[in-house]
């Protein structure tokens, strides 16, 4: 008998009171989760700080080797190593391999 008044109260109660507090906890837990930290935000800076640094020594790199070597651009390969890459890729190996292939 009293486990029939109490199986009720147990089951409302966690309706009403256990499963509203778990939807509003991790609703709360996702909205924290969806800001930056303090700790994130102190690497984030490090890692700007990082990358623009990496950003300068390339800068100068690119200004020495191009006043060594006239032909050097930055970002685009030389002419020689465009030369040399194409010639890889129509070898007369690859071509038949390729020939193959397609009939």
């Amino acid at each position: 008998m009293m486990e029939d008044v109490l199986l009720p109260i147990v089951i409302v109660g966690m309706l009403f009171i256990g499963l509203p507090w778990v939807i509003f906890h991790y609703v709360t837990q996702w909205k924290k989760a969806s800001s930056l930290s303090l700790e994130d935000e102190n690497l984030l800076d490090e890692l700007h700080d990082t990358a623009r640094r990496l950003d300068e020594r390339l800068r100068s790199i690119e200004r020495i080797i191009a006043a060594d070597n006239p032909d050097f651009r930055p970002g685009v390969p030389s002419e020689r190593e465009r030369g040399d890459s194409l010639r890889q890729a129509i070898e007369p190996e690859s071509i038949e391999n390729w020939r193959r292939e397609t009939r």
